[in-house]
């Protein structure tokens, strides 16, 4: 078994005490940002990339790259963890796809069960968590051989459908979500012209010849604008926080949290393979079946037990089904996955079919250091629920000026130039103005990100066809990638006109 030996070997390079040690911190972090309300994935991945650039300066590029990707990763679905906790005890979701576990997470603290809440809670991430993991091991390699059939032209249709698929699901509105997919691919044309060397959009300012720093744009975007919001909103947690007994779930807690653990865990995996959908609308769907399949459907929401662990299960691994295009095909899934390649890209490591090729170190390492996550997540959530719950009450005077501080230094530390860190506040104060009026950040972040490569296939597949773009149409799996993206688009749309309500995604 060839997969075996690639996990082993990736064992070994998660097992070296500075990559336990970064993936202890990642897991961390991700808890405590998961906890604090309005932080969320994508702004504590966004924060932390400068953080870790700074953390791995003494080693060697492809050491600094798999420890940085291993604390970033922790990150993510340490925040899926962490998010679980404000939902139960405060009724205040940490992130978006902890939304659906209040509805039964706050009613069962109200009757004493916090305890119980919060540890099933703990315990479906850990199941869906490992659940996920061994999917990505098995499919990881049968996806990246497939895709190294890939040529130019299928690659610019699949980049084209990840981005219909997060651009069609993020917010609210399409239009805006469009606005913001378009205006994400213009600032990723800023600079040179990677083929005639000719300057585009950058009005003679010398250092925009290597186009917008893709780390200024997100901490900008994600973390400063989160705190000028709470700060201009004066956001506050004014909510009571329930009282946490027992921590050890009983034997019926148990048993009646098996089966929607199981099904939430797959469900949830398989949301979070298809770009664009994302842990919120996993966790919703979960919910939702498990409302339907209950013989007591009217206990949801009034507490039950089900109601926790479904959708806790299912957002944990729609985190971790949401790395398989991202390590397999290179296309970002959601915006904090898209962040993550982005956080790879500036380490030289191309996400992609040829990731496990060339970079195993990387891709396996991150595997499993994904596994040992996990299981540091059950040990520090059990018996940690009480200290993790503190949190909740750091006041905004402590927090916030922390955060503008790592933003600044970080960017700062990593650029060394002022004009990126004016750059940074320009785009929190953008990103606090488009959040406030619901346009979605998702889709720029994306823009960005994939602008480049699917310019340069594009204009890959044209050079070889001689300009013709039917080149797109002739090739049987472009041509389905093709078809895929504008039903993604049409039909979503064909269903707001008929007065049908569809499921949006707000946090990816």
């Amino acid at each position: 078994m060839e997969v075996i030996t690639f996990l082993f070997d990736g064992f070994q390079t998660a097992l070296q005490p500075h990559n336990l040690l970064f993936a202890f911190i990642g897991v961390l972090i991700g808890t405590a940002v998961g906890v604090l309300p309005g932080i969320g994935p994508m702004s504590g991945v966004a924060l932390l990339i400068p953080v870790t650039a700074s953390m791995t300066t003494g080693l060697d590029p492809a050491q600094a790259a798999t420890s940085s990707i291993i604390l970033l990763a922790g990150v993510y679905y340490g925040a899926m963890y962490g998010g679980s906790t404000t939902s139960i005890l405060l009724n205040t979701p940490g992130e978006s796809s902890s939304v659906v576990t209040t509805l039964d997470g706050y009613q069962m603290a109200k009757q004493g069960r916090a305890g119980s809440a919060l540890a099933i809670a703990a315990i479906g991430s850990f199941v869906a968590g490992i659940v996920s993991l061994i999917a990505l091991v098995l499919l990881a390699q049968p996806l990246s051989n497939l895709a190294l059939k890939f040529g130019p032209a299928e690659y610019f249709s699949l980049m084209l459908l990840g981005l219909a698929a997060v651009s069609g699901l993020a917010g609210n509105s399409m239009t805006k979500a469009w606005m913001m997919t378009v205006f994400g691919l213009l600032l990723s044309t800023i600079g040179l012209d990677s083929v005639s060397g000719v300057a585009r959009f950058t009005y003679d300012i010398s250092v925009l010849y290597g186009g917008l720093e893709f780390l200024t744009v997100a901490v900008g975007l994600f973390a400063l604008g989160e705190v000028f919001k709470a700060i201009l909103h004066k956001e506050k947690n004014d909510g009571e926080i329930a009282k946490i007994g027992r921590i050890i779930p009983t034997k019926e807690d148990l048993k009646e949290s098996a089966g929607p653990i199981a099904r939430g865990s797959l469900l949830g995996f398989f949301v979070g393979v298809l770009p664009g959908a994302g842990a919120t609308l996993a966790s919703f769907f979960s919910y939702i079946v498990e409302k339907k399949l209950s013989k007591t459907p009217e206990k949801f929401g009034k507490g039950t037990i089900a109601g926790v662990a479904a959708p806790e299960s299912a957002n944990n691994a729609a985190s971790g089904g949401a790395m398989i295009p991202l390590l397999t095909l290179g296309i970002p899934g959601s915006g904090t996955t898209a962040i993550l390649m982005g956080a790879l890209i500036m380490y030289n490591v191309q996400p992609g079919p040829l990731l496990f090729d060339e970079h195993p170190d990387v891709a396996w390492g991150l595997i499993a250091s994904m596994f040992i996550g996990n299981i540091m997540l059950l040990i520090l959530n059990m018996p940690l629920v009480k200290i993790f719950a503190k949190i909740i009450e750091t006041p905004s005077k402590y927090l916030l000026p922390l955060i503008i501080a790592i933003s600044i230094f970080g960017v700062y530390a990593v650029q060394v130039t002022t004009f990126d860190v004016l750059l940074l506040i320009a785009f929190g104060v953008f990103g606090y103005l488009l959040s406030s009026h619901d346009f979605p950040l998702a889709p720029l972040v994306l823009g960005l990100v994939l602008g480049p490569m699917i310019e340069n296939n594009m204009r890959r597949a044209l050079t070889s066809s001689n300009g013709d773009f039917m080149i797109f149409f002739e090739k049987p799996i472009s041509l389905v990638l093709i078809i895929a993206a504008v039903l993604w688009v049409l039909v979503p749309l064909f269903m707001k006109l008929k007065g049908k309500n569809v499921v949006i995604n707000e946090d990816m």
